[in-house]
């Protein structure tokens, strides 16, 4: 896809190698990556760009508020944006979950995240 046109994700993984990967899923998928190191990085990043389509967040960040939460912010101040969420300890309840959003346990099948995020931006 042409740069203009590929729809961008925020990826929110503290931790470095995860996030790396997560970025390299996504950007080999065909979509424009911006990396987030926590979830007041993304607040900030969210603020700024108004081109950001879906946000890719792990629950546990050390820092701050929780992936799960800021799902929500999101939900609540930017309705049209798509969540993801991912976490290798906690599974949310179906009520936790933000309208719309998309729950993967860690360690996750690439190519069902790839299905979802295509999905998202059909």
């Amino acid at each position: 896809m042409p740069r203009e046109t590929r729809p961008v994700v925020l990826v929110v993984e503290d931790e470095p190698i995860l996030r790396m990967m997560a970025v390299d899923l996504v950007e080999d998928a065909g979509f424009e990556v911006v990396e987030a190191v926590d979830a007041d990085d993304a607040l900030l990043i969210l603020e700024k760009r108004l081109d950001i389509r879906i946000v890719f967040t792990d629950v546990d960040m050390p820092r701050g508020i929780d992936g799960m939460k800021l799902a929500a912010l999101i939900r609540d101040r930017w309705p049209p944006i798509e969540i993801i969420i991912t976490s290798g300890k906690l599974m949310p309840r179906p009520e936790d979950m933000p309208a719309r959003g998309v729950f993967f346990s860690k360690p996750y099948k690439p190519n069902e995240v790839v299905a979802e995020l295509r999905r998202m931006v059909a």
